[in-house]
């Protein structure tokens, strides 16, 4: 699915983008929520404001779990794992917003990193991000 190249451009765009996990991560989130009301059900229990903490920590979690997976595309199952479990048994996610907010997050680094966004980047990124949300979502079937 993706070549050597790609793989190799994903994981050096997550590994740039871990210092400002907080920031991407919050702002993808907000996106899912404007553009995807639905999606806020599952955070009921949070502080999703703009900034927040809770917010922020989140965003943080998703972002260097999506950074951690890049670093080994080929295992991606393995090292999702326990997110998949989480997810699915334990917070019954409906899997559909993982594809959600795959999208979210493409227009957050569109917007994060401008002309590095470039189109070879952005399909190698909506690639990774797809397969992403596809082993999130193995554990549904």
């Amino acid at each position: 699915m993706l070549s050597k190249r790609e793989k190799d451009l994903i994981a050096d765009i997550w590994a740039r983008l871990t210092p400002v996990a907080e920031d991407i991560g919050s702002d993808a989130l907000l996106r899912m929520f404007a553009t995807f009301p639905g999606t806020k059900t599952y955070f009921s229990h949070l502080d999703i404001s703009p900034h927040s903490s809770h917010l922020l920590s989140h965003g943080k979690k998703i972002v260097l779990a999506i950074a951690e997976g890049a670093k080994d595309i080929s295992q991606l199952a393995v090292s999702l794992a326990p997110l998949q479990t989480l997810h699915a048994y334990q917070l019954r996610i409906d899997p559909t917003n993982f594809k959600l907010f795959s999208h979210c997050m493409l227009v957050t680094l569109a917007c994060h990193m401008g002309e590095d966004f470039t189109p070879v980047a952005h399909a190698a990124m909506d690639k990774y991000l797809s397969a992403f949300a596809a082993v999130l979502a193995e554990k549904y079937r």
